[in-house]
């Protein structure tokens, strides 16, 4: 559990999130791009994909970090973005609140408003796991928001099987691949893995039913991105993989931005991220348009 000064801080900052500055339309004129929303897509090829699961669609959102300076208008926005996409699934992975546990409250109902085919399914991030990861998971179910904790489900799509799976967060949980994979139901079925640090990913690529990692939890390099790409800080965990697509081995990772800010209420070159991905059979360019 986190220290109580954390969220006595984080309680006095909040006021400053009461600021208009944090609600109001002006955010697009703004240099500042903290809450300027943009929807990046990409296509990952994945070997032997089943046809069945060919252009299959997940959204990943991640670190939405509600207060004190991410309000809950830059997550409603976020996911009527997000259900105009019209994904098969969407996925949520880590840290919701920052360093109090009860901010859930009022961000677990407006992310229940979200809409896919095959679901919606969360993990935990070190946040999470920081503050009350009991209390979180348990909102979340009760909004019905199953949360991943080393465990996997089958989608079945069509004919063709999708295995998710999800391990607890690698830096302040107890992660477990072989729990979080122990229900795979064999063959050609490709794993979409939700694992909130995306260095992680160098554990598990020797496993080849691993096609594709979903991570968050750098914030694109610490918010503030320099025109060379380089971030302001390097997240323990997120030093190699700090955003966007990368292959390992026979696997990908791909870094989500994320959403929410913590430290400074800034971002530069670096906005809120909503991430469209499609897969797609072989090794295609993943740089393609899939418009």
């Amino acid at each position: 559990m986190i220290k109580s000064h954390k969220k006595r801080a984080q309680r006095v900052l909040n006021k400053i999130g009461q600021l208009n500055y944090f609600h109001d339309e002006k955010y697009d004129k703004r240099r500042n791009q903290l809450r300027k929303l943009i929807i990046e897509k990409t296509s990952v090829p994945i070997d032997k994909l089943p046809p069945d699961l060919v252009g299959f669609s997940i959204v990943q959102l991640t670190d939405m970090h509600l207060r004190p300076f991410t309000q809950v208008e830059l997550i409603e926005r976020a996911v009527i973005k997000t259900n105009a996409l019209n994904p098969d699934l969407i996925v949520l992975t880590g840290d919701y609140v920052w360093h109090d546990e009860q901010d859930i409250l009022d961000l677990a109902p407006v992310l229940a408003k979200l809409k896919a085919k095959y679901g919606i399914y969360a993990c935990l991030g070190n946040h999470d796991v920081e503050t009350d990861p009991v209390f979180i998971t348990r909102i979340f179910e009760q909004h019905n928001i199953p949360v991943l904790i080393n465990q996997g489900v089958n989608l079945t799509v069509g004919d063709s099987k999708l295995y998710l799976a999800a391990i607890d967060d690698a830096w302040k949980g107890e992660p477990d691949i072989s729990k979080a994979m122990a229900d795979h139901p064999g063959g050609n079925a490709p794993t979409i893995l939700l694992a909130h640090e995306p260095d992680v990913i160098d554990w598990y690529a020797d496993d080849t039913r691993i096609s594709l990692q979903l991570s968050g939890h750098t914030h694109g390099g610490g918010q503030i991105v320099s025109k060379k790409g380089r971030g302001l800080v390097k997240s323990h965990l997120g030093k190699k993989y700090i955003r966007g697509l990368h292959r390992v081995k026979q696997s990908w990772v791909y870094t989500s931005r994320g959403i929410g800010s913590t430290g400074l209420p800034l971002r530069h070159n670096c906005p809120p991220e909503i991430t469209y991905i499609r897969l797609v059979n072989g090794l295609i360019d993943r740089h393609s348009n899939i418009s």
